[in-house]
């Protein structure tokens, strides 16, 4: 039975109910399924408050508005038609608020991962232009240039590795602590951290790569006497 004491205002009648048969879980109000609590019963037990008329058709529905309008009316002159929209457009604007967070937090994400690649890539290339001197008295002592490029190659993408699963490990467990908190916050699927992961892996290759070949290609003596007047601090002669 209905209990709540507004049930006679709203000529709800509080005589107790038989209840015929309880349904599956089933969501008609939402489109992003969620819990719902429905009770369904006959309109002769209770008021009519809204009714909703479904309609398919092959063409453009709203040129039916007219029609199905008429019909209406003329069952019950009365009764206001409102609220005429396509579930293409229900779904819209229910999706609307969804689709605006996805579109602002997206951006921050590839904000995040720009700016990240951005320093990576930075402090990279910083640490192997630094190896000048090194790569010069390297390929003076016989090394060839591929095994300088292996050779960073290497390191870079072992740094940048080491720094993507330091940061897995610390977002991980700042997201259990902020789970605490907020019980709605998730981690992102594997796809998307892969994906993150193997752009930050590649701008470290690329990163390394660049000034490696440079330095690689460039005469011995010059590396040396370039990297030796920048380390003194002294103008090259």
């Amino acid at each position: 039975m209905w209990t709540d004491p507004l049930i006679k205002f709203a000529g709800i009648s509080p005589e107790p109910r038989r209840i015929v048969g309880v349904l599956a879980d089933v969501d008609d109000a939402n489109i992003i399924p969620q819990p719902n609590l429905t009770v369904y019963q006959p309109f002769a037990q209770g008021p009519i408050f809204m009714a909703r008329i479904f309609v398919r058709a092959k063409k453009d529905p709203y040129t039916l508005v007219p029609t199905i309008t008429r019909t209406i009316k003329a069952v019950a002159a009365t009764q206001p038609v409102e609220h005429v929209n396509t579930l293409q457009d229900v779904r819209t604007e229910v999706l609307a608020t969804n689709r605006v967070n996805t579109i602002v937090f997206g951006g921050f994400a590839a904000l995040a991962l720009a700016i990240s690649v951005v320093g990576v890539a930075g402090v990279l290339a910083f640490a192997v232009s630094w190896r000048t001197r090194e790569f010069g008295i390297r390929l003076a002592l016989g090394d060839q240039p591929r095994q300088i490029l292996a050779g960073v190659l290497i390191d870079g993408v072992a740094l940048a590795a080491i720094c993507v699963v330091a940061g897995g490990i610390v977002g991980w467990g700042l997201s259990r602590l902020a789970g605490n908190y907020v019980p709605q916050l998730q981690l992102p699927g594997p796809i998307p951290l892969i994906r993150a992961a193997a752009v930050i892996l590649t701008a470290a290759v690329l990163a390394s790569a660049v000034p490696a070949v440079r330095a690689a290609r460039i005469n011995t003596v010059q590396a040396l006497r370039a990297d030796q007047g920048t380390n003194l601090g002294i103008p090259n002669e």
